[in-house]
């Protein structure tokens, strides 16, 4: 068993991955990650993520083509509105894009402002709609090669590989599209698109597991970020104390608000704030093998007291899972 976490947890072979929603990605100097999420390779490149990120706002914009803001912006701004819009983006007539110039926070609040007042959708699901960013998939090694192999590494467009000084890896990009949001059971489905299939057939994956588990069933795991931060893994031991019929409501201020609803694990153990997407794992006895039974959803209402005061006390002691159960039907069609 020790092997199969060791798996796990390595680089390379992990099925635990990041998605990021990204401005201008083969353009380096333009370029800027948001948006960050926990998603795991269920195979033949599709990943499981949660829902709940992809409805809400940016706030702003980093860039925007010029067809996009002339059709859909401009004509809904008054003259203020576009003077001052000029003075924080600037065009590129090459690219024909405009980008942001300003990152003063009064500036970009007030930005966030003007498009909330004129309805002009920024949630992440819009943005990638419309192509002002795209999601993708977030690879980063210690060795300058994709999975330790040169000849694939080389299939990549330059300006999706690039060297991360912050985590001091190389980082490869592969593109990702939303294929489903099951919006109510808080799990989303992607796929990796515009990306040649070696590519695609090197990324390790796990397979899944419908069964819906019993309080204190044994050998459960969450496969999240480290608690350093997101470029480490974590596996973890997790404890199911209960189950729900959950209900609860996601506010949407544009799109409208939507209902979590259906059944729940109600899961004891450490679970990272931005692990949102990680997946919950199951160790097979019979197949000798790890399984991905349930996503990391949300955050517990149950919390610990400090001096017995609960308000913007965050230490939440339970995490509420989705398992893969309450998504079976729509997900075989997939698999």
């Amino acid at each position: 068993m020790i092997n199969n976490k060791h798996r796990l947890i390595d680089e390379q072979t992990s099925p635990l991955q990041r998605i990021m929603w990204v401005y201008n990605p083969e353009d380096p100097q333009k370029r800027s990650f948001e948006n960050n999420i926990c998603a795991f390779h269920i195979g033949k490149g599709y990943f499981l993520s949660v829902a709940h990120n992809l409805r809400i706002p940016a706030g702003f914009y980093k860039s925007i083509d010029e067809a996009t803001f002339k059709k859909e912006l401009f004509p809904i701004l008054d003259g203020s509105q576009t003077r001052f819009l000029d003075q924080h983006y600037f065009l590129d007539e090459y690219t024909q894009k405009r980008y942001l110039n300003n990152t003063d926070p009064a500036g970009l609040q007030t930005i966030a402002n003007i498009l909330k007042q004129k309805r002009f959708d920024t949630r992440w699901v819009t943005l990638a709609q419309k192509n002002i960013c795209k999601p993708h998939l977030i690879f980063q090694f210690r060795d300058n090669a994709f999975y330790n192999d040169t000849a694939i590494s080389h299939l990549f467009a330059p300006g999706k590989v690039l060297f991360d000084n912050d985590s001091r890896k190389h980082t490869y990009l592969v593109e990702v599209e939303l294929v489903n949001a099951f919006y109510s059971a808080d799990i989303a489905l992607y796929r990796i698109v515009n990306t040649p299939h070696e590519i695609v057939d090197k990324i390790p994956s796990v397979d899944v597991d419908f069964r819906f588990l019993d309080e204190g069933a044994e050998n459960f795991y969450c496969l999240q970020s480290s608690p350093s931060g997101p470029t480490g893994r974590l596996l973890n031991e997790a404890r199911i104390e209960g189950m729900l019929d959950h209900f609860g409501i996601f506010n949407d201020e544009t799109g409208g608000n939507y209902v979590f609803d259906g059944y729940r694990y109600l899961v004891k153990g450490y679970f990272r704030f931005g692990s949102s997407g990680a997946p919950y794992l199951y160790y097979d006895t019979e197949r000798d093998k790890y399984v991905a039974n349930a996503v990391q959803s949300e955050a517990s209402g149950i919390q610990l007291s400090i001096k017995n005061d609960r308000e913007g006390n965050f230490q939440y002691i339970n995490a509420i899972a989705s398992p893969l159960y309450i998504i079976k039907q729509e997900l075989e069609k997939y698999l």
